[in-house]
């Protein structure tokens, strides 16, 4: 049986390994245990430095629950998950720094583009990540592999209504911003110190309970010919332009 809360990617292992905020072991190959590159030796010794546990096995059994694997591989110790969770509750009773900027997912299925998302998110800093536990994709080494490494920065919140989640946000003096491409130019809007993008799913977009709580819907102005631009293209024009009249960047 081949597993699936993995991690593989050279960019995400560094970064696991470096920031020690996960949970979980890294397994080892043993022909990479007994000759491994420098790439790989690095990041034993960055994950030994934190404590982070290292187990060796059979080659032959680690490419066959771990595919397209280069002799490491990072489990987290829930199997699913290998970006900082955090509980939006907690978050919300914390104190709230301004300017600030929650990013909610509503539906986006395809990992690549969850990953970009992340990868964005993480160079704008985003404070939260928000994504619903059904209708949407979980972390898998895809995501974290189009993260670069992002995956192990990003504070991701996992909640079962999204729509609970946007009223709970307002009520701590958020602004929801959704985007759709008929939405209002984004350069020319008015940011608060608290804003949520709202990114509805590449096919639907936002789901219409989601949308109606939006307090403004922004757009990117275009001439192309095409219908829209890719999510995770999308993302990080909003993002921009949203830390910058944020006054953030």
């Amino acid at each position: 049986m081949m597993d699936t809360g993995f991690v593989t990617g050279f960019h995400a292992l560094e970064e696991l390994a470096r920031t020690a905020r996960i949970r979980g072991q890294f397994l080892r190959s043993e022909s990479a245990a007994k000759k491994s590159g420098p790439r790989v030796r690095s990041i034993c010794e960055a994950a030994g430095k934190n404590g982070i546990p290292i187990r060796d096995v059979a080659d032959a059994e680690l490419d066959r629950r771990y595919p397209d694997n280069r002799g490491l591989v990072f489990i987290p110790e829930d199997a699913a998950s290998a970006s900082p969770e955090v509980n939006l509750d907690f978050f919300l009773a914390g104190e709230i720094k301004e300017p600030s900027l929650v990013v909610v997912l509503d539906g986006i299925q395809d990992p690549h583009n969850f990953g970009a998302v992340l990868r964005t998110c993480d160079q704008f800093r985003a404070d939260l990540v928000i994504l619903p536990n059904k209708r949407s994709v979980r972390e898998t080494d895809a995501v974290a592999r189009g993260s670069a490494g992002a995956v192990a920065w990003v504070p991701t919140a996992v909640v079962p209504n999204l729509g609970r989640a946007l009223d709970a946000l307002k009520d701590k003096g958020f602004w929801i911003f959704g985007a759709d491409m008929d939405g209002e130019p984004v350069h020319k809007a008015t940011l608060p110190g608290r804003a949520v993008l709202v990114l509805g799913s590449e096919g639907s977009g936002m789901a219409k309970g989601i949308r109606e709580r939006c307090d403004v819907v922004l757009g990117i102005p275009s001439k192309g010919k095409v219908d829209s631009l890719n999510v995770s293209v999308a993302a990080g024009i909003l993002m921009f332009e949203m830390r910058r009249l944020q006054g953030y960047l």
